[in-house]
């Protein structure tokens, strides 16, 4: 029994790690607390003070502390940038570096105050902590410099929202108009099985919610003035859907495929500042 509750920690510990990256580091000092002072309080207690002491940090430790690390958490509640929902913030998923969080600030309000009135969704970002620890499932978030945004979107009757049809924000992907050979085929028949995987994670909340074209267009040009990003990865057929294949030579360079070894970008765009 002694090893199994070890085991049972040492798992907890690692998964908390893992999605939250400071929710570990909260489970050992807690539970280690309690060990130290033998409390006889039940698990139902021990688990009711973890939660509580969990928020806390995240809420008032986390964003003090992040900022000797050069991050800072994007908004939440904002008249023109905010979370897809709070499970990005509660899992300490929304920090971002100095320089990426002036960018989005910047581009948001210059997206809300333009022709949208919406607000920009955002949902993966980084951790606050240690350049180089992975945010899992992603490949390259990990340095405060890279940014899931979410679509713009609108109803069947054409109304703009600032909803999304996905629940986590992944995973409904919106599909090409021709699907003869479509690139997720392509990638799944050369050995990449993880492509389209994040379908199975987006559970589709809004089957009345479609791309709104237009706005995500608008969304992505803006971006790419004034302040422009690195590179914004994004489907291929949504390029020339998006008549993004139109705009500036000069900015073409910006909007870059992903390649297989990566998962489908019609559900959201990415997008990535330079050091």
């Amino acid at each position: 029994m002694k090893y199994l509750k070890i085991f049972l920690h040492v798992s907890i510990v690692i998964v908390l790690t893992l999605i939250t990256q400071v929710g570990g580091l909260i489970w050992i000092a807690v539970f280690g607390y309690f060990k130290y002072r033998k409390s006889l309080w039940n698990k139902r207690k021990r688990l009711l003070s973890f939660s509580v002491i969990y928020l806390l940090c995240v809420f008032f430790i986390v964003p003090i502390l992040a900022p000797l690390n050069n991050r800072r958490a994007l908004p939440v509640f904002n008249d023109h940038i905010a979370p897809h929902n709070l499970g990005y913030v509660l899992l300490c998923r929304n920090y971002v570096h100095d320089d990426l969080y002036y960018f989005m600030d910047f581009h948001s309000e210059s997206y809300y105050l333009g022709i949208s009135g919406q607000k920009m969704i955002y949902l993966d970002a980084g951790f606050p902590f240690i350049d180089g620890f992975p945010l899992l499932p992603h490949l390259s978030h990990n340095d405060g410099r890279k940014i899931d945004i979410a679509f713009a979107y609108q109803t069947s009757k054409g109304e703009s929202t600032a909803s999304n049809p996905s629940l986590l924000g992944y995973g409904v992907f919106t599909e090409p108009l021709n699907k003869t050979v479509t690139q997720a085929q392509k990638c799944k028949d050369a050995g990449y099985w993880q492509y389209d995987y994040a379908k199975y994670l987006g559970y589709n909340t809004d089957e009345d919610l479609e791309i709104d074209g237009g706005l995500t267009k608008y969304m992505i040009i803006d971006l790419m003035n004034m302040l422009p990003p690195e590179k914004i990865f994004i489907e291929p057929h949504l390029i020339p859907r998006l008549e993004l294949d139109q705009i500036k030579p000069y900015m073409k360079g910006i909007i870059r495929y992903h390649g297989c070894h990566a998962v489908r970008h019609d559900d959201h765009i990415h997008i990535q500042i330079s050091k």
